[in-house]
């Protein structure tokens, strides 16, 4: 699996499609403001493989996809939701309780669980992706949850090259992010009264870009299991 070349083409793909593009940008830019659900439907037209970026269009379906992306979404975060909320009552409980045995055994719980949800979320990072696309490609719902050919498609990618593959785009992508966190928070403190604005319009702009990126970079590492 060629990285440099995904990435490369993921660049050239929001580039040539968005940036250059300044209409279709401001019309993801007002998808993002739409609480993100239209930029959402958007998304799953790029995990179809659309090629060049397809146009912002069709709105009534790119709020559907949306809807129905958001929905998957959170399905596969139930799992982790409840854990959280497990392992929050499991801290809770050693700082309520008086008892140092009983105090213990919460803690030990509470760790317990905190590697439990790392685990659980560790896959279903994997599994996620797959499926979605899959959703996407096939306009069948329940093709997202359908983990033998989930786990069939990883295994054409190859399991080592899958992980590495989303390594890369998680640091390609989430560096640059953290430092403009950092920049974003040190201009909401210096300016308290306009930097919050200023925040939110570089946000609406930046968000766009980064989740077609990283779609179309997702896109490529399903199409080279060789996978419709």
């Amino acid at each position: 699996m060629d990285y440099g070349n995904m990435i490369g083409d993921s660049f050239t793909y929001v580039k040539e499609g968005i940036i250059d593009k300044v209409n279709k940008w401001l019309l993801l830019i007002i998808a993002t403001l739409i609480l993100t659900i239209p930029l959402m439907g958007y998304i799953m037209n790029v995990y179809r493989g659309t090629k060049p970026a397809p146009e912002v269009d069709g709105w009534s379906k790119l709020f559907v996809d949306g809807i129905l992306l958001f929905i998957v979404g959170i399905i596969y975060a139930i799992p982790i939701i409840i854990l959280e909320f497990l392992v929050i009552g499991a801290t809770f409980a050693t700082k309520l309780g008086s008892n140092p045995t009983a105090m213990m055994t919460s803690l030990a719980g509470a760790g317990i669980l905190a590697v439990i949800l790392i685990i659980v979320a560790i896959i279903i990072g994997l599994i996620s992706p797959i499926g979605i696309i899959r959703f996407a490609r096939t306009g069948k719902f329940g093709e997202a949850f359908n983990f033998g050919e989930i786990l069939a498609t990883i295994k054409k990618i190859g399991w080592l090259s899958y992980i590495l593959a989303l390594i890369i785009v998680a640091i390609v992508v989430g560096i640059p992010v953290l430092i403009l966190w950092f920049v974003l928070i040190a201009l909401m403190i210096a300016l308290p009264l306009v930097g919050p604005v200023i925040t939110v319009l570089i946000l609406l702009v930046v968000i766009p870009v980064v989740a077609v990126f990283e779609a179309r970079y997702i896109t490529q590492v399903y199409d080279s299991a060789g996978t419709a």
